[in-house]
Parts: structure tokens; C-alpha cells; sequence
């Protein structure tokens, strides 16, 4: 595949923007049975390989880089996204629950989840953590329709057992989610490139008991996640503590035994030194959510005390509340979060936050966040010409880092061009349209 290129090798606010990225004007990725086998400098390759067969997929003008990384995001949520005018707690009562409750039919759970993910590729992620329902039946299908696409997919049944914050047609009994998501665990954990998410919602919808349970799946299946939300909403955090009598939040879940360095935490917005502290010693991992916290007036996420403390950070959509798919989105929103507080991010800093820092803060950055020879084939073809602003924008750039800016400022899912999981296409933007069919073919 030839084009520019660039990808992260480092966090630039550790080693410096001089040294975190690797960028090729006309650069060539080399791919092999969905691996990555090289990425370097067009010529070079070209060279190397003289007189061997070396088929050559010419992508200029467009920019490759690696697929991006939703590190939160509600698959059920696309029913309702773009719901108006709500704060979190009455927002989720209003348009989210009952929304989760359709998914308790198969077929409906089937073809949202189809829906689900080739929205996910269209806007150029492969990989995802997301949220299903308490439905087992919404694990399955999302799991499914994620295996078709060759994506890798971290999820799970959501844990909701408390009354009467979980209404009572998502409401399921402790003992009876932890059985559950057993079978969950065994039927998908490792199963090709899917991964299991031990899923209490929040602490205000689950007992203590269920809580406990949770954090007993983890001990029993070391490698699983778990995935949940914390310190979003100011109503949220007291309502957390009158309910289960702690003085800080975080402590529901260290209790539970549910930090730990597979442990990712949504939002993390009111935060206290205790707080971060407590997360950076069991290795848990923030999500920075800015289009939600947004959308939903719940604050702005403080990245200069989060990176302060140690803590790993990954990027979210959070859809629905969060109003797009594409991290292109969120990385818009992250700048305007930033600049709020006087930290704006920068476009290395931004585009290494969508692909290796997420894959860090979800511990896979081993297989998946760059482009490096071994790692996995997830990656983009980006246009930067999509729309006429963007044409006439770019050519008045004269480096990669005002190109990445104007992606994020300016570009949106009709910037990505074609998106390939595990080296094979899986979204093709100019591709004809494929006929449209019903529910039925679930």
C-alpha cells in the first residue's frame, strides 16, 4: 500500500514530538497474511524487492495510518443517539433504557449489531470497547457481526440488579448476570479477535453483592476487562456515595476488587488527588470522553491531572451521548475541551490518543496502535481532499502536523476512504452500494 504514511512509535508528551512518530511522504506498508511486515520509506521497499514479485496498491494522495480505537462506546445506544436535552441520570431514564430494553429480541439485537459495526468501519475504527445490554442474546449478536468483519471487539452483558435505579425490564438478579456472563466468557473470551468486558453499568444500577460478583469474574478469568463508568455527572457521584456509603466513588469499585490494569473507567471528570492516585496504583485506565461530557453538560476531562498522576488515558466515543462515530469527532472535541483549560492537544499528541495511546490504556499495544512489523493490519486510507473545504485548506499546508489538525478540525467519516482489519477491506467509501436487505438475513 503506497502513500504517506505516518504512525506513533511513543507518547509525544513523554519523548517529545521529534521522536514519537514515524512519517513518510511516500511510504510503502507492507502486508502479509494480515500482519504487518514493514512500513518505510516507498524507494527503499521498492528497491529492496527489485526483481520479486511485490504487488503495489497505489493509495496517493491519500494518508495511511492505523485504524482507530474506541475505548467506550454503547452498542445499543445507536437507537437513540442525537436524543435532545437531558442531564446524564434523567437522560438514561428517558431515552437510554428504554431503548436497551429492545434488545432483548434477538433479531432486533442482530440487526442493530450489523448496523453497529459497519458504522464503527465506516468511520475508521477496528477496534472497540462497548457496552451490550443485560441481554446475553446482545453479547452474541455484537460478537457475531464483529467476527464477520475481522474487527477485534471487547464487550460485554451489562451488569444491573438495583432497585429502582435499573428499571425492572433491565433489571437482572446478581447471581443470575454472574452466570451469565460466564457463559459469555467461555463462549467468546479469545475466540478469534474477540475479548470479554465484566459490564456493571455504573455503580448507582448494581448492588453490592453484584459488585462483588463482578469482581469475582475477574479473579476467576484473569485477561477478561472490565468496563464500567465513574465520576461523570456531579448527581451521579452523591447519589454513589448515599447508596453505598463511601466517601469516594472510586472506592465502590475498589472494594468490589474491579481495578486493575484491565480495568477502564468512563469520563473520570470530578476527580480528586485520591482518586487519581488510587487508579494509577491498580493500573486502571481512564477514558476521555469529550464529545459526551459535552453533549451531556458533564464537565471537561482534566488530561494535564490525569497524565499528573500516572494514569493511562484512552479516547471514546461514547456514543449515543456522544454524537459521532468518528474519532475525528473526538479529537475536534478533545482540542476545545483542552483549550477550555489551557492544555490543547496537540495533532501528534491527538492522533497518537486515537491509536497507541488507546491500545495502551487497553493494554494491547503489543498487537494493535501502530504500524509496526508484527502487529496486526488494522489501518486507514484517509482522504484529505473529502470535501471542498478540506481540498482547499490542504493545500495551504506545509507539514504532517497541520495536515492531522485540519483532519480533526475539518474531516469527518467521509475522510475515510477505505478501512482494512487484519489486512483485508472491510470499508470501502467509493465502493457501489450494496443492495439493501432486511432483518431477516440475521
Amino acid at each position: 500500500y503506497r502513500a504517506e504514511i505516518i504512525h506513533f512509535l511513543s507518547d509525544p508528551a513523554k519523548t517529545g514530538e521529534e521522536n514519537c512518530s514515524e512519517h513518510f511522504e511516500d511510504g510503502i506498508l507492507l502486508v502479509d497474511e494480515g500482519k504487518v511486515v514493514l512500513c518505510a520509506n516507498a524507494t527503499e521497499v521498492i528497491q529492496h524487492f527489485e526483481g520479486k514479485a511485490l504487488t503495489v496498491k497505489d493509495c496517493r494522495p491519500g494518508l495511511i495510518m492505523p485504524g482507530f480505537i474506541d475505548a467506550h462506546i454503547h452498542f445499543p445506544q445507536i437507537d437513540m443517539i442525537g436524543s435532545h436535552g437531558e442531564q446524564l441520570l434523567e437522560w438514561l431514564n428517558k431515552y437510554t433504557f428504554p431503548a436497551e430494553a429492545k434488545f432483548q429480541d434477538s433479531e432486533y439485537a442482530s440487526m442493530a449489531a450489523e448496523m453497529f459495526v459497519a458504522e464503527l468501519l465506516r468511520s475508521g475504527t477496528t477496534t472497540a470497547l462497548a457496552f451490550c445490554t443485560v441481554h446475553e442474546q446482545s453479547v452474541d449478536a455484537l460478537f457475531m457481526e464483529a467476527q464477520k468483519r475481522e474487527m477485534l471487539m471487547i464487550a460485554g452483558k451489562v451488569l444491573m440488579d438495583a432497585e429502582p435505579y435499573a428499571p425492572a425490564e433491565l433489571r437482572m438478579e446478581a447471581q443470575e448476570s454472574y452466570e451469565a456472563s460466564k457463559r459469555l466468557i467461555e463462549r467468546w473470551h479469545g475466540n478469534g479477535r474477540c475479548l470479554y468486558a465484566v459490564t456493571p453499568r455504573f455503580a448507582i444500577t448494581s448492588t453490592s453483592k453484584q459488585l462483588e460478583l463482578a469482581g469475582q469474574l475477574l479473579r476467576e478469568h484473569p485477561g477478561v476487562y472490565m468496563h464500567t463508568h465513574m465520576n461523570e455527572n456531579k448527581n451521579e457521584i452523591e447519589l454513589v456515595k448515599k447508596i453505598h456509603q463511601v466517601d469516594n466513588y472510586i472506592d465502590v469499585y475498589g472494594n468490589a476488587g474491579l481495578l486493575g490494569p484491565r480495568s477502564v473507567l468512563a469520563h473520570c471528570v470530578h476527580m480528586t488527588d485520591e482518586d487519581w492516585g488510587k487508579m494509577r496504583r491498580s493500573g486502571s485506565a481512564a477514558c476521555h470522553c469529550p464529545s459526551s461530557n459535552l453533549f451531556l453538560g458533564s464537565g471537561l476531562f482534566p488530561m494535564r491531572e490525569a497524565r499528573k498522576h500516572g494514569v493511562k488515558v484512552g479516547l471514546g466515543t461514547d456514543v449515543g451521548a456522544g454524537t459521532s462515530f468518528c474519532q475525528l469527532a473526538s479529537l475536534d472535541d478533545a482540542y476545545k475541551v483542552g483549550q477550555l483549560q489551557g492544555e490543547p492537544l496537540s495533532p501528534l499528541a491527538a492522533f497518537h490518543l486515537a491509536t497507541l495511546g488507546t491500545a495502551e490504556a487497553l493494554g494491547l499495544e503489543g498487537s494493535i496502535g501502530n504500524l509496526a512489523a508484527g502487529k496486526a493490519a488494522d489501518f486507514l486510507v484517509l482522504d484529505l481532499h473529502a470535501t471542498p473545504l478540506l481540498e482547499y485548506r490542504m493545500r495551504l499546508t506545509e507539514s504532517v502536523e497541520e495536515k492531522l489538525f485540519l483532519l480533526s478540525t475539518l474531516g469527518d467519516d467521509r475522510s475515510i476512504k477505505q478501512t482494512y482489519c487484519n489486512g483485508k477491506l472491510q470499508h470501502d467509501r467509493d465502493a457501489p452500494a450494496a443492495p439493501s436487505h432486511s432483518s431477516s438475513s440475521n
